[in-house]
């Protein structure tokens, strides 16, 4: 799964990918209506690449918290962002312990699990190419012990 083409734009509503640059900006494409607008030079754009989560040793990036939340649900549908605010709380004391509780903020929560759901519905959370990687991993570290 590559998130460097994927965007949330502060101000706007769902995530975006990336089409191609703009005169004054960028052209992106909103991944739920698919219409797509041009992301002024002055808009504050972040790829998902770069979002993380803090945690009480650091942060975890984004794609983590993904796979994560991907594991829990078994590929499915997150709760919905409409839960109550101990619910996500608890949701995410399951999927991440050690977030912190000070800098997580619930809003945050509900933007994480509207991006899984957006990125779920579609059909773009692959997470193979990075468990085909820990295992090539996993080997070339035995062949080296042995």
């Amino acid at each position: 799964m590559n998130l460097k083409e994927i965007m949330a734009i502060s101000g706007q509503h769902g995530i975006f990918k990336y089409i191609a640059q703009g005169r004054n900006g960028i052209i992106v494409e909103g991944l739920e209506d698919k219409k797509r607008i041009n992301a002024y030079s002055t808009y504050k754009v972040s790829t998902l690449e770069d979002i993380a989560v803090f945690t009480s040793t650091g942060e975890v990036a984004l794609k983590e918290v993904l796979r994560k939340i991907h594991e829990k649900e078994n590929g499915g549908k997150a709760p919905g962002i409409k839960a109550s605010n101990d619910e996500l709380k608890a949701y995410f004391d399951a999927i991440l312990p050690d977030y912190d509780h000070e800098k997580v903020y619930v809003s945050d929560m509900r933007k994480i699990i509207s991006w899984y759901n957006i990125l779920q519905q579609a059909n773009m959370l692959d997470f193979s190419e990075e468990e085909k990687a820990a295992d090539e991993n996993t080997e070339n570290t035995t062949e080296e012990t042995k």
